[in-house]
């Protein structure tokens, strides 16, 4: 039953949140309500979900599971907190194969593409304003860095994990 109960709080945490920081209220909430952790413990998943790789509500989700009901319970817990997000992606994929053919549709993707790529320019600017300039000063090891990356990514095409490990060694031995 505890694996229902799990399942059925992520869910509503999924429904109700916008994901991140705003899941931890519902998920201390949630974990308080039904007597399975205190608020300390609350604070420690959150902080060992922060330090972890990936998305926060998912680690908190598999945190707090695990920590509840043990594996089944991380299982529960984080297939509860994917639903919401799962079953909108996939009625909108419905939707979109179902309206392929309209040219209103059709329209309306044209005109969302463009504005994709500016918010993806946009980041870009900014992140690299970050990393390749102290005021309007050049760091000149992280142009360095970014451009033996942008050389190995067009001339190799290693995957995502290769391009952080080979920067990452560059930064330590360039630091």
């Amino acid at each position: 039953m505890v694996l229902l109960d799990l399942f059925t709080a992520f869910v509503k945490i999924g429904f109700t949140s916008f994901g991140g920081l705003s899941m931890i209220p519902l998920i201390s909430s949630e974990m308080m309500i039904n007597g399975w952790m205190t608020s300390t413990e609350v604070l420690d998943i959150v902080a060992i979900a922060e330090m972890t790789p990936g998305p926060l509500g998912i680690n908190a989700a598999t945190f707090a599971g695990m920590r509840v009901a043990g594996i089944p319970g991380a299982l529960s817990a984080t297939l509860g907190v994917l639903v919401p997000s799962l079953s909108l992606t996939m009625a909108a994929a419905i939707f979109l194969s179902a309206f392929r053919d309209n040219e209103v549709l059709r329209r309306i993707m044209k005109g969302v593409r463009p504005v994709c790529m500016g918010l993806i320019l946009a980041t870009m600017v900014s992140l690299g304003r970050e990393s390749y300039f102290a005021g309007s000063e050049p760091l000149w090891t992280g142009i360095a860095i970014g451009l033996v990356e942008s050389f190995i990514i067009f001339r190799w095409k290693p995957g995502v994990p290769v391009i952080i490990a080979s920067a990452a060694a560059l930064g330590l031995i360039f630091a």
